[in-house]
């Protein structure tokens, strides 16, 4: 069994990878669509996507192992009230991202399109913009609400 500090790192480190790479795509997307420039917004998107799939995929998948075999090392209950918390914030935090990376991966195409053929982004890419940036503050106030939950580890009864 790994070492509980071990587990703890590389649960801690994950969370960290999940909100700075998500706080880091956002901020870099959006002053890239600010620029109105088709083609800083397709090169910034192509980097966005790469680190979507890279650094944000990898934690998604890695977080709820690390923090499966942290809770049995500790001995919680995966029914704790905290614990459940987190777990269905996880799960609806998960359902913003999943449609993100693809409006991202979309707007890259879109945005390649449009400095391309020289020509300004398309309805389709403002459209997408627009649901891209809602999508951010319901899933970004969830990884908050995790990460508090995590240190405070409060007594909920659900």
């Amino acid at each position: 069994m790994l070492d509980y500090y071990v587990l703890k790192f590389l649960h801690v480190i994950g969370a960290t990878v999940l909100l700075g790479t998500g706080a880091g795509i956002a901020f870099f997307m959006l002053l890239a669509h600010r620029t109105g420039d088709t083609a800083v917004i397709a090169g910034v998107a192509q980097i966005v996507v790469i680190a979507d799939f890279l650094f944000t995929a990898t934690a998604v998948i890695l977080q709820p192992i690390t923090g499966l075999l942290l809770a049995r090392t500790v001995g919680y209950s995966l029914g704790e009230g905290w614990i459940v918390a987190s777990i269905a914030l996880y799960v609806f935090t998960g359902l913003f991202w999943l449609p993100v990376v693809w409006m991202q991966a979309r707007m890259r195409t879109l945005a390649r399109g449009a400095a391309a053929g020289g020509t300004p982004l398309p309805a389709e890419y403002h459209k997408l913009f627009r649901l891209w940036f809602a999508f951010g503050f319901p899933a970004f106030a969830a990884v908050l609400a995790i990460f508090w939950l995590m240190i405070a580890r409060p007594d909920i009864n659900l």
